[in-house]
């Protein structure tokens, strides 16, 4: 399976904010969409990404006082990105290394989507369980024409 796979059955809805932006606002639409991530987009491009990572990490350095701080001040700037054609396994040790919880996906200098770790966890348990399904099923229906229970 690969990155584009996830995208195509999570679909490529992106939720922005932009570097100048409060980060008041941004956690306002963070919470409003449910969502723990958004991809920051300055000058038509992507320029970073701000987590609920760096949302605790900016309330716990100003004290819970977020007045007059902007996204970029607290942004992740040139984030890890991946390709589409990136394996699953390859994104999770990825993931695991990089300690991201979310992945820009770029082609050709162009944003994809994002992924999230739960979207992997989601994608391997679906394909796990349809492989499962079919295993189960040849062995039901073994050739020599013996029924097997499980």
């Amino acid at each position: 399976m690969e990155v584009r796979e996830i995208l195509r059955v999570k679909g490529t809805t992106l939720f922005t904010a932009t570097p100048n932006e409060l980060l008041t606002e941004a956690i306002t639409a963070m919470a409003e969409q449910d969502v723990g991530s958004l991809v920051v987009m300055g000058g038509g491009k992507m320029v970073g990404m701000l987590t609920f990572r760096e949302v605790l990490q900016a309330v716990n350095t100003h004290k819970g006082k977020l007045d007059g701080v902007t996204v970029e001040a607290v942004m992740v700037r040139d984030p890890v990105t991946v390709p589409p054609a990136m394996p699953v396994d390859e994104l999770r040790r990825l993931m695991i290394s990089k300690h991201s919880r979310y992945l820009p996906v770029m082609e050709g200098g162009v944003l994809q989507g994002v992924i999230s770790f739960l979207d992997v966890a989601k994608a391997v348990l679906e394909e796990q369980s349809f492989e499962n399904k079919m295993l189960k099923s040849y062995i039901r229906n073994w050739p020599d024409g013996e029924q097997v229970q499980i």
